[in-house]
């Protein structure tokens, strides 16, 4: 591969990409690579808050509750809180960054061109890997609540969750070769159904919390679990944060990225913030934080059937149905779309981003992303799965604060972005140290499965890839 131009050096264009161009025949906007592959422009704001939104909305409300309070009681709502502020630390250069290079594979494409190409392919391999494993943690919930569904309308047909969980990712994985329009369509339904339900579920919840409704309960200790467990739970939760990167990686696909990417980042961030720390706030103060540690992955079920009987827990375990649904669904799109980014700079072999003529999908790459989703997916390891995609998407997060740094200090001349981190240079400085740091409060295992998988990654690289150098490859 030819090194591209000195960073100095005007560019119209980003490592091969042409302007954004509208197709003759489809009359889409499309973006064009180097040697001609076209990814049509088909997903609008809507869409990307719809993937922002979809994958982060669904653990924290519907899988992790339970587990949170039992590790930190009411202090979870801060744990969520804290997840959200270093979220929004790294949201805010990312969209710096993503306005100014508009590819797929978002923090890969971003680390492998500031920073340097090991560092990007340890990166975008684990973002595959992290995705992957994240899309897993989603098939499992999206198994236990069809289930729970089903227990309750009477309808038990003793199939496995786990079951459920493999058919449906083999679905999603199928409906993604389709086309994205397709995904981003379903994304789209699944996201408002589910808000609108949450929005209901939440307003019940908070009036029955300062006592406008029902019984108000004797509130319990805040920090009944002590100071510790709540950064511990921070870093177990901020699995439910991954979403807005995840807008990054379809970025070749999203229209007028200069406008929408921004706003579908921060905005997905900030709604879906505020609906995690509510759910803990109406979650601890209508139920006991034993019951919530007791039901496990469908505590918000408990509290839902507390505020509404039998209806509002068949509504719930609806709304968790179609959360970690979209969850998954927008995983698995992200995760493909890594793949063929991380095959178009080839790190991996050129096929995996070969494009299928008749959708104008990458075929190849969602099958590389299917296929291992599917083998975690029948682990049904919850809380690993979620901590190793959280330690895989900081070590990103990270990293991508810190290219910022580097770009904004070489300020090369092809660098344009239509959006500007406010606050620079302290917010990419303290969204970097915030990540790393996250990471030493994960479990011990999660951390060595994290740290074996950047091995692996760093290894490949270095044995298939150490030529090839994409820093400044524009």
């Amino acid at each position: 591969m030819a090194d591209g131009p000195d960073d100095s050096a005007p560019s119209t264009n980003v490592a091969g990409e042409q302007p954004v161009r509208e197709d003759a025949d489809t009359k889409a906007e499309v973006t064009v690579h180097d040697e001609g592959t076209q990814l049509e422009r088909t997903i609008g704001l809507t869409g990307g808050l719809a993937i922002g939104i979809g994958t982060m909305i669904g653990a924290g409300i519907f899988v992790f509750p339970g587990l949170a309070v039992a590790e930190a009681g009411p202090a979870a709502a801060l744990s969520f809180g804290i997840g959200a502020a270093i979220a929004m630390l790294v949201a805010l250069p990312t969209s710096e960054l993503a306005t100014a290079m508009p590819r797929s594979g978002g923090g890969y494409f971003f680390i492998s061109r500031c920073l340097d190409t090991g560092f990007g392919a340890i990166v975008g391999l684990g973002l595959w890997l992290g995705l992957v494993f994240a899309s897993a943690f989603y098939l499992v919930g999206l198994g236990e609540y069809v289930a729970a569904v089903l227990a309750e309308l009477g309808l038990g047909l003793g199939v496995d969750p786990g079951v459920i969980g493999l058919l449906f990712g083999i679905g999603l994985t199928a409906i993604s070769v389709t086309g994205t329009e397709n995904t981003a369509k379903i994304q789209n339904a699944v996201v408002i159904v589910l808000l609108v339900i949450l929005t209901g579920f939440l307003t019940l919840g908070s009036l029955d919390a300062v006592g406008v409704v029902g019984q108000q309960s004797p509130p319990e200790t805040f920090f009944a679990r002590g100071y510790a467990p709540v950064l511990s739970t921070a870093a177990l939760v901020f699995t439910s944060y991954l979403g807005f990167a995840q807008v990054a990686t379809v970025a070749g696909e999203i229209k007028e990225p200069s406008r929408n990417l921004s706003r579908a980042m921060v905005g997905s961030v900030l709604l879906v913030g505020l609906f995690y720390v509510l759910t803990i706030f109406v979650a601890t103060s209508v139920v006991t934080t034993e019951t919530l540690e007791a039901a496990g992955e469908t505590a918000v079920v408990e509290v839902a059937r507390e505020l509404a009987g039998l209806p509002g827990a068949v509504l719930i375990l609806v709304g968790g149905l179609l959360a970690t649904f979209s969850s998954a669904n927008a995983s698995i799109l992200s995760s493909s779309r890594t793949v063929f980014a991380l095959s178009r700079d080839a790190l991996l072999p050129r096929r995996a981003g070969t494009i299928n003529l008749k959708y104008g999908t990458p075929h190849v790459a969602l099958a590389l992303a299917g296929g291992p989703i599917l083998v975690l997916t029948a682990t049904g390891q919850v809380r690993l799965l979620a901590e190793v995609a959280s330690f895989l998407h900081l070590v990103m997060y990270g990293l991508m604060c810190v290219a910022l740094v580097a770009l904004r200090r070489r300020s090369p001349a092809w660098y344009d972005p239509s959006f500007v981190t406010p606050g620079y240079p302290v917010v990419p400085i303290a969204g970097a140290v915030a990540s790393f740091v996250l990471i030493g409060f994960m479990q011990p295992e999660s951390i060595a499965v994290g740290t074996a998988i950047m091995i692996v990654a760093y290894s490949w690289y270095r044995y298939y890839a150490a030529d090839i150098d994409l820093r400044g490859a524009f």
